[in-house]
């Protein structure tokens, strides 16, 4: 249950009080309530970290200020860029155009092998990062003509109240808004996260709860809830992503496992990205996955029945073609983020045989490309 206090004690730095101003980075949070002992419990992901005061959440950028749970990042980036919409990964959402991606700091995971680690890990980001309010970026993404804004680099879920007042601001100018995240978030918290987002790309990251727990910090349960909820009863549009990680969570069995769940609990016609990892953060040792394995996944998820499988982070423009799912037509093209070919018809269908192919796709692709351009809000 969401407390309804939000008594932020006045006084001090960054503190949210009556007699002045707020910082820009400093907004009492939601999805929180006091347990027994006077100590507050944070219900925004699964953690659902217990603080006394001044204490911070595993995510680090959840404290408890004043006897109110707070978000000490509100209003502040760790930088923005134009990007492809193929980064992010989205097949099926407006291919072609670009998205103005942002994040913040911190992470609710403690994934070994993240790539983001320098922003996820981040203690001090708060004297690094650039202000931007909800309205800074919806109108510099009006201002550069670009359609949608991703919340990405770091996880969303944990600066969900930006989040969700940045996707209201973009709504109200006609921009889209897209969800980058890894899916830990609680039930109280998943309808107030997603309902403004047009789309999303959960992380799937193995299909295995003791892979999960050793290497994410995380279980696979509420990850899986969280994607069950989002597909079956959310407005939000779906791609996942598995990062393939060698010897880890690339086997045979888990991906039958894998896709069998995709095909049962969502349908065929989710699209699953496999993604190449390479060497970082605390897995330096591993090796990087090669190109026949993505290839060999790829292969799996379709004799399972998945009608859209693509891989990523390599070159290879099969497993970035998207097909028409009942006669296999070539639909759309792609060479890592540019588009090729493009033959949907305007109203999202196959040119051949006329069947409806998921997701957003417009009468023309977009023109962006592969570039990624960094710019100030």
């Amino acid at each position: 249950m969401t407390s309804t206090k939000a008594v932020v004690s006045p006084g001090g730095p960054g503190r949210a009080d009556t007699a002045g101003p707020a910082r820009a980075d400093v907004r009492t949070g939601r999805w929180w309530h006091v347990v027994e002992d006077g100590r507050i419990q944070c219900d925004l992901c699964p953690r659902n970290c217990r603080l006394q005061e001044g204490q911070r959440g595993y995510c680090f950028v959840r404290e408890r200020r004043g006897g109110a749970l707070c978000l000490t990042t509100w209003g502040r980036s760790s930088g923005f860029c134009l990007d492809p919409i193929e980064k992010k990964p989205l097949a099926h959402f407006h291919p072609g155009t670009a998205v103005l991606s942002f994040g913040t700091a911190g992470c609710n995971l403690g994934c070994r092998y993240c790539q983001n680690h320098e922003i996820s890990a981040a203690r001090r980001w708060d004297r690094l990062g650039q202000e931007a309010t909800p309205a800074d970026i919806a109108g510099t993404a009006q201002s550069w003509g670009v359609p949608q804004v991703a919340f990405t680099y770091n996880d969303p879920v944990i600066y969900a109240e930006y989040a969700i007042d940045t996707a209201r601001a973009c709504q109200e100018r006609g921009v889209r808004t897209v969800a980058v995240t890894a899916g830990y978030i609680g039930a109280v918290a998943r309808a107030d996260f997603f309902d403004p987002m047009d789309a999303t790309n959960i992380d799937l990251k193995g299909f295995d709860e003791d892979f999960y727990r050793r290497v994410t910090g995380a279980h696979l349960r509420d990850v899986l809830e969280t994607i069950s909820w989002v597909v079956n009863q959310g407005r939000t549009w779906v791609e996942l992503t598995t990062l393939l990680i060698p010897g880890l969570n690339d086997s045979e069995v888990r991906l039958r496992e894998q896709c069998h769940w995709i095909l049962s609990e969502l349908g065929a016609d989710v699209p699953l990205h496999f993604s190449a990892f390479h060497p970082d953060h605390r897995m330096l040792d591993v090796p990087p996955t090669s190109p026949s394995s993505l290839r060999r996944a790829r292969e799996i998820a379709l004799e399972e029945g998945l009608h859209f499988v693509y891989t990523g982070n390599v070159h290879d423009v099969e497993g970035d073609t998207t097909r028409c799912a009942i006669c296999e037509e070539v639909l759309i093209v792609r060479d890592w983020y540019s588009i090729l070919e493009y033959r949907v018809r305007p109203d999202g269908t196959c040119p051949t045989c006329g069947t409806v192919l998921p997701g957003h796709f417009g009468a023309e692709p977009g023109t962006f490309g592969p570039r990624s351009i960094p710019v100030r809000v």
